[in-house]
This record gives structure tokens, sequence and C-alpha cells, in this order.
């Protein structure tokens, strides 16, 4: 397991490396810049401007200027924000993220995993179909939708939650419950289906015939098994939850970085793109390692020689 980890964690490299050299040069070829504004600037305060930022050097320069310095751990300015770096926007942003995303994760897992086996135990049933029910609403309904209909209901015309903003923990309720009504919802539907077929398997009917506890059946044999398409599902939805929503943290207006993206892409921010660009790829890569830990651990049979 060390050695599959370690080839792993080498190949993340040359990953990492086009994935930082195709943004890179991409962005670069969407037109306008961070300076273009509607007002045009001066001839001479836009040419110092791009000797400050190296906007006056060939491009192939610009592009090892930002490996050398993301190497370093530098992500570069802000060219939206002035006076704050990449680094400082995400050293303040990235934590609400994976605030907001892991609650949702975590009710996801906990509500989806139990319905979707109680629809599963009682296949063909009221309850099932119920549950079959919801979760396909919860899966056709976007998140964009949601969002501003539980912001008005229980925001503006009830007033129970805040609105909008960030502050406290009523202001994350609105938000953590837009990401995980979707999540619940396909967790729900892939529980289920993988409790069925795991309930006619061999090892499970062997279970029963010992005169194990019904308990025992389900939880831990039952379960161990249809849990692996819900772990396969959770790796990169976690990392794009944990990195923020773009719509939920647009909607409610929460300083988070799926928030500092939009913004950063309006305004042809290169560096605050490419820095969210690269801390999504990094969580992707380290929550697919996660995932194949898991499926060794969940699953006997599976071996990484």
């Amino acid at each position: 397991m060390l050695s599959y980890v370690l080839r792993r964690l080498a190949s993340a490299i040359p990953t990492m490396f086009i994935i930082v050299t195709l943004s890179f040069f991409m962005i670069r070829l969407a037109p306008g810049g961070p300076f273009d504004i509607e007002r045009p600037l001066d001839p001479l305060i836009l040419e110092n401007l791009n000797k400050a930022y190296n906007f006056d050097k060939p491009l192939w320069q610009q592009y090892l200027l930002y490996l050398g310095n993301l190497l370093q751990g530098d992500l570069g300015p802000s060219f939206t924000r002035r006076d704050f770096s990449v680094v400082d926007l995400f050293s303040t942003g990235l934590p609400v993220s994976i605030q907001i995303g892991l609650s949702a994760i975590v009710i996801a897992l906990i509500l989806g995993t139990t319905l979707g086996a109680i629809a599963a135990l009682r296949q063909n049933s009221l309850t099932d179909y119920g549950v079959v029910g919801v979760a396909t609403l919860g899966i056709t309904i976007p998140t964009f939708v949601i969002a501003p209909i539980l912001s008005l209901a229980f925001g503006v015309m009830l007033g129970w939650l805040p609105a909008g903003g960030w502050g406290t923990w009523q202001h994350m309720v609105l938000p953590v419950a837009t990401l995980a009504l979707p999540q619940t919802a396909i967790v729900a539907r892939l529980t289920r289906g993988a409790t069925i077929e795991a309930l006619r398997s061999n090892h499970v009917r062997t279970a029963r015939a010992y005169g194990l506890p019904p308990f025992v059946v389900v939880v831990v044999h039952t379960l161990r098994a249809a849990i692996l398409p819900v772990v396969s599902y959770l790796g990169p939805t976690a990392a794009s939850l944990l990195t923020g929503s773009v719509v939920v943290e647009t909607i409610f207006g929460i300083p988070g970085i799926g928030r500092y993206f939009v913004q950063g892409a309006l305004g042809r921010d290169y560096t605050l793109v490419m820095g969210t660009v690269v801390v999504i790829a990094l969580f992707i890569i380290v929550f697919n390692l996660i995932v194949d830990i898991l499926y060794a651990l969940l699953d006997p049979r599976v071996r990484y020689d």
C-alpha cells in the first residue's frame, strides 16, 4: 500500500504540471486583460502596470516566472483586490468553503446512506417509493433554483434565518442545506441500488445462514459492500464542495473561494483564477487517492501491488 501511495503522489506531479500549463495559456488566450476597464487608462500608467506585473515580457517568460513562484508557494498578487495576494484571499476564503462543504458532506452521507438503506430493506414498499421519489426530485432540481427558494422562504418571508452574508452559525444553515439536499438524494439512490445488490450476494446469504443477527448482517456485511459506490462518488464531489460552490457562495454572498473564482473570471484576474484551479486540482488528486485507500480497506479483494 505504501509503495502505491508513493507512486500516486509521484504521478500527481506531472498531472499538476499539465493542469497548470493548460490553464495558464488558456486564460491568457481569452480576450481582455486585468487592466481593461470601461475608462481606458493613461498609456504611461498602463505601461508601468504591465512592467510591474511582468506583462511586458513574452508569454513564455511569464509562464516560467509563474512556475517558479508557484514552486515557492507564491500564487501571485490579486489584480481585482489590489491590497491582497491570492494566498491572503485563500487563507480567509478556503476555511469558509471547507466549513460549508464539510458540513454538507457529513449531512448528505448520514441522511443519504440511512434513507437508501431503509428503502433497500423495504424494497417495493411505500417507504421505498417515497424515498426514490424524493431523491429523484432532489437530483433534478439544481442548486441555483434551490438557493433562491430557501433564501426567499426562510430568509425574507419567514425571517427565521439570514438570507445572505457570513458571520454566525445561522448564516451556514441555508447554504449547507442547499448543498446537502441534492447530494443527499444522490447518495440515497446510490446506497439503495448497492444495498439491494449486496443483499443478494453470496457472502450476505452465508452470513444469514450462520444465524447472525439481522443488525450485524445489514451493518457489517451489507452496508460495507454497499458503501463502495458512495465512496467513489464522494471523492471528486467532496473536492468540489470543499473548494467552494460557485453558485451557492455567489447567491448567499459568502466570502469563499468559489465566489472569488467568479470575481476573478469576470475581472480577468489571472492569478486568482489560476490559484483556484491549482487548489481544486490538488484537492481532486488528494481525494481520489483517499478513495483508493478506502476501497482497499473496505473491500479485502482490492489490492494495490
